[in-house]
């Protein structure tokens, strides 16, 4: 299994960001191919409790390495990197990684 995590600092307009992320952003990435599972969380919390870095933070799993990079390399998947400054105004981090 191979794991796509996708970091979010906190936008100019969070409450754009919210909406926009949920109805127009998450559809696009459901369309991409070799997608398992998916999920995100606004609600990010640090340990030990302090200030958090992240405004949202996102997942999705997907057979392989080779499988991340054709769905990210696919007409979907630029589709999904071309809409990202539409809401991610504070900047983004995005790591892949293979899960043991």
């Amino acid at each position: 299994m191979h794991k796509l995590l996708v970091l979010y600092n906190e936008p100019t307009d969070p409450t754009h960001f919210r909406k926009y992320y949920v109805e127009t952003h998450l559809p696009l990435v459901a369309k991409m191919p070799g997608v398992k599972t998916m999920r995100y969380s606004f609600d990010v919390k640090a340990l030990p409790p302090g200030k958090v870095p992240y405004f949202c933070i996102f997942e999705a799993e997907f057979e392989n390495e080779a499988a991340l990079m054709s769905a990210l390399g696919s007409k979907e998947g630029k589709a999904v990197a071309g809409d990202v400054p539409n809401y991610a105004s504070g900047g983004v981090t995005m790591l892949h990684f293979a899960v043991r």
